[in-house]
């Protein structure tokens, strides 16, 4: 009994010890500041959200424009390609948002220091393009001193530029008097006539409207008809930006980049971060 007892009551006074030892619980760990490069005009991160770190990797090469996709999930903006990967708590807030905000503030209201651009945030919505829009629009509210906005035919725009794509609900979007995004257009928008207030930007599958893939010199007529088209969609000042271009490192990518650069296209569309800032620095973009 008396054992018992003993050994009882040295369990107890080692475990009050252990408590008493352990130490406090940390703090969650915060991600390392970013440190932003030189900003590239033409850096479009496609699918942002799947680099080790989302937004910031991108800044650190000098992108002015990143793509999150999103899907309202049970009041959520969650960012991800699929809807089975979309987690509580990753979402365009989290993600985009927040990060932007505390980044603006430390850098004199703008992105990238001394620069009097707007990074472009485009929002592909995966879900129902009504409510995902409105619940978009009410969070980016919540951060509407560092949004582009329109109202009443006049956009102000802001160090970030949230533009729509995907699920688009171009109808709301036309009614509305104010608004903190953009519409993202595709070709067969090119002669709509639509205000670039409302669509800054026409973007297209480039395999749907070009057979090359920058295997061996871009015929003639295709080299004709994307400048036509850059042409066009500046003319009535839309930016440019194709989706599905060679992405695998190679003369083929390489190629593709360059007729694009050439041209005039306004967002050039990767996945390879360093390889587009290399490729933009050297062409002294």
């Amino acid at each position: 009994m008396f054992v018992k007892s003993t050994l009882a009551a040295v369990a107890v006074l080692a475990s009050l010890a252990g408590t008493a030892a352990a130490p406090a619980p940390a703090e969650a760990t915060k991600p390392a500041p970013v440190v932003v490069g030189q900003p590239l005009a033409q850096a479009h991160a496609h699918n942002d959200y799947e680099h080790g770190r989302p937004l910031f990797d991108a800044l650190e090469h000098g992108f002015t424009s990143v793509e999150a996709d999103v899907w309202l999930v049970d009041g959520e903006l969650r960012v991800a390609h699929d809807r089975e990967d979309a987690q509580p708590g990753v979402t365009l807030e989290s993600l985009y948002l927040d990060p932007l905000q505390d980044l603006v503030r430390g850098q004199s209201h703008s992105v990238y220091p001394n620069w009097d651009g707007s990074l472009q945030l485009l929002i592909d919505i995966k879900s129902d393009g009504e409510s995902t829009y409105a619940a978009i629009e009410q969070e980016l509210a919540e951060h509407r001193d560092i949004m582009s906005r329109y109202s009443h035919g006049t956009t102000k725009t802001g160090p970030v530029t949230a533009v729509i794509s995907g699920n688009r609900p171009l109808a709301t979007m036309q009614a509305q008097e104010t608004r903190f995004s953009l519409y993202d257009g595709r070709s067969a928008d090119l002669t709509s006539g639509m205000p670039a207030g409302l669509m800054p930007m026409v973007s297209d599958n480039w395999t749907k409207l070009f057979t090359w893939q920058g295997v061996g010199p871009m015929p003639a007529a295709e080299r004709a008809k994307l400048r036509a088209y850059v042409a066009d969609a500046h003319a009535n000042g839309y930016r440019v930006r194709f989706w599905a271009t060679s992405d695998m490192p190679g003369a083929p990518r390489d190629a593709v980049w360059n007729e694009l650069f050439d041209a005039g296209v306004d967002h050039i569309n990767t996945d390879d971060l360093a390889a587009l800032q290399q490729f933009l620095t050297a062409r002294g973009a």
